[in-house]
C-alpha cells in the first residue's frame, strides 16, 4: 500500500459494500457477507464459467447450455452466481448508481479470470446505445472493463464496439427473441474499432443471462479483425446445481 492510499484508507476507511461495517484489505465485503455471497469456485463451465457439478479430470468440461449453443467465443469466467448477495451488487451497480462496487468487483472478477487473461489480452466491454448512456449517464460493463484492466494491467478498449440501434430490454424475453433483439446491432466502432485486428479480445459485462449480447459483441469483435475472443462476467445466471 503506497503513502497516499494509507492515507486515504484513514480518512475514508474501507466498508463492506453491501452491509457498510468496516473491513480490512482489499476485498470488499466483511466476512458474514462473503460467506454469503455466491461466488463462483471449483469445476465450472470453460465456456461460460457457470458452476458444475463435481472435479476437473485435466480436461475442458462444459454445461448443457454450451453443448447445445454455438458460442462464438472461446472460454468463459464469472465471478459470482446471479443470485441473492451476487444478485443484490449487480442490481446496486446497475441501477443504483453503486460505483464503489467497481473496485472489489473487478478483483474478483481478474480472479475468477486470471486463466484466460495474458499480457496480449485486450479488454473490451459490451456497448450501450447513447439514448441508454444518456439515461443512465454511465456503461457498468465500461467501468468493470477499466477496472480490471488496471488489475491485470493489459489494455482496454472502451469504445472499440459500437451498439448502432438502441434495443429493447432483454428482460422476459425468451432466448429466440434474445438473440433475435440484437442481431446486427453491435458493431465495430468506425475509429475505436481499428484495436481489435489483430488482438485476443476478452469482452467484459457485469451479468451473462444466455449469452445473446455477448455474441452479438464476440461476432463483432471477429468483423472487426480479432484473433481470438474469450468473455469475463461479474455474474452468471445458472440453473441449480
Amino acid at each position: 500500500m503506497t503513502k497516499l492510499q494509507s492515507v486515504l484508507s484513514l480518512v475514508y476507511p474501507r466498508q463492506c459494500v453491501l452491509c457498510d461495517t468496516l473491513v480490512d484489505g482489499g476485498s470488499g465485503l466483511c466476512g458474514p457477507c462473503w460467506r454469503d455471497t455466491p461466488f463462483i469456485e471449483g469445476l465450472v463451465c470453460d465456456i461460460c464459467g457457470t458452476p458444475l457439478i463435481g472435479e476437473s479430470d485435466g480436461h475442458a468440461a462444459h454445461c448443457d447450455d454450451c453443448m447445445v449453443l454455438a458460442r462464438p467465443w472461446g472460454r468463459g469466467r464469472a465471478a459470482l452466481i446471479y443470485r441473492d448477495q451476487g444478485r443484490n451488487l449487480v442490481l446496486a451497480l446497475k441501477h443504483g448508481d453503486r460505483q464503489d462496487i467497481i473496485a472489489p468487483a473487478a478483483r474478483w472478477m481478474h480472479r475468477a479470470a486470471r486463466d484466460v487473461m495474458t499480457p496480449r489480452s485486450l479488454l473490451v466491454p459490451v456497448p450501450i446505445h447513447w439514448l441508454r448512456m444518456l439515461r443512465r449517464r454511465f456503461n457498468q460493463s465500461a467501468l468493470l472493463a477499466t477496472a480490471l484492466a488496471r488489475e491485470a494491467k493489459v489494455q482496454v478498449s472502451p469504445r472499440a464496439l459500437l451498439r448502432a440501434r438502441n434495443t429493447d430490454r432483454q428482460d422476459g424475453k425468451t432466448l429466440e427473441q434474445r438473440f433475435a433483439n440484437v442481431s446486427a446491432a453491435i458493431k465495430p466502432h468506425p475509429k475505436y474499432g481499428a484495436l481489435l485486428a489483430g488482438r485476443d479480445v476478452i469482452l467484459v459485462d457485469d451479468v451473462m443471462t444466455t449469452g445473446a449480447t455477448l455474441a452479438a459483441c464476440a461476432e463483432a469483435c471477429f468483423a472487426g479483425g480479432a484473433i481470438a475472443v474469450d468473455i469475463v462476467t461479474l455474474a452468471r445466471v445458472a440453473k441449480d446445481t
